[in-house]
């Protein structure tokens, strides 16, 4: 059995990862804390991309062993594509989800709907001892609306509705959130690459 180090502790993330690894057979995907890795990993890069090598590469060094970690926020197109990498921490160091999104309806007050065009992000690095690696990114495109819809999901979903679907993130069930999501879109295409290049690699 060939082993992977997701670099997350998130165990959420390590559970949807696991499902769309299902028919990838032969491949263990471990987390942070199944290596015994407990150290802060300070993101510093300026795009996505940057941090989620960041996180793979320690992962990857610390275990001797391949390593993927992923990196995701919203870019809004009106505020010149922010919150970006600090989506997350946009209202600042400790704030809440319902902080993030008070500081982006704030300001996105007075921009007419059809000029609130944002997408999600979502990068997948993966990182092999030898120092090759595997990138992709994926995105989802979506309006930002100027009040909470949805009690599901986390983070910004509640504002960010997709016109296909007549939904906010926040109003869709799991499975359908999933299946257009970036970091599902992300994963199902990084392990199609990792697949293509599994002899060679792995």
């Amino acid at each position: 059995m060939k082993r992977i180090v997701f670099a997350t502790n998130n165990e959420h993330k390590a559970c949807e990862v696991r499902g769309i690894l299902g028919d990838c057979r032969g491949i263990s995907v471990l987390t942070l804390r199944d290596v015994g890795f407990t150290d802060d990993i300070e993101e510093t890069g300026a795009t996505f991309a940057e941090n989620a090598y960041i996180k793979a590469y320690a992962a990857c060094r610390f275990s001797g062993l391949p390593a993927f970690a992923d990196d995701s926020g919203l870019m809004v197109d009106a505020l010149s594509g922010a919150p970006g990498v600090y989506t997350a921490r946009y209202a600042g160091e400790g704030c809440s989800s319902e902080d993030n999104i008070n500081k982006l309806l704030d300001a996105l007050k007075g921009v007419p709907q059809p000029e609130r065009t944002a997408r999600f992000a979502c990068h997948i690095c993966c990182v092999f001892p030898d120092g090759r690696r595997i990138d992709c990114e994926e995105y989802c495109e979506g309006i930002i609306i100027d009040s909470r819809c949805g009690s599901g999901g986390f983070g910004y979903d509640p504002v960010f509705y997709l016109p296909e679907h007549g939904k906010t993130f926040a109003e869709l069930d799991a499975a359908d959130k999933n299946a257009v999501s970036h970091r599902g879109r992300a994963i199902r295409r990084f392990f199609d690459l990792l697949r293509a290049a599994y002899v060679d690699i792995m």
